[in-house]
């Protein structure tokens, strides 16, 4: 999976329309293997980032946890720990 591309279920506030659209800007991006398409690509590129937004706002709607909800500030200190970590260990390799 792309790294830029967030876990959008289970947060307590839901994920934002702005962040669904995000990651499908990534996905596509990916999967397209281009970050700007070409003017003749454009129509499509735009096409499938609104596609797989929409199929996102499904999966989410649909999808049930037991657990209970993530807290974004959370997750975000855990992920600033984990990214230290790496750095910390790049660093004494190099």
């Amino acid at each position: 999976m792309c790294r830029n591309i967030k876990t959008l279920h289970n947060f307590q506030p839901p994920a934002t329309d702005d962040e669904v659209l995000a990651s499908a800007l990534q996905y596509v991006r990916k999967i397209s293997g281009s970050t700007k398409p070409s003017q003749a690509n454009t129509e499509v590129f735009e096409r499938a980032v609104e596609e797989v937004a929409e199929a996102t706002h499904r999966l989410l709607d649909g999808l049930v946890s037991n657990a209970p909800p993530k807290d974004r500030e959370e997750e975000a200190r855990k992920a600033r720990e984990r990214w230290q970590q790496r750095a910390a260990r790049i660093a004494q390799q190099g």
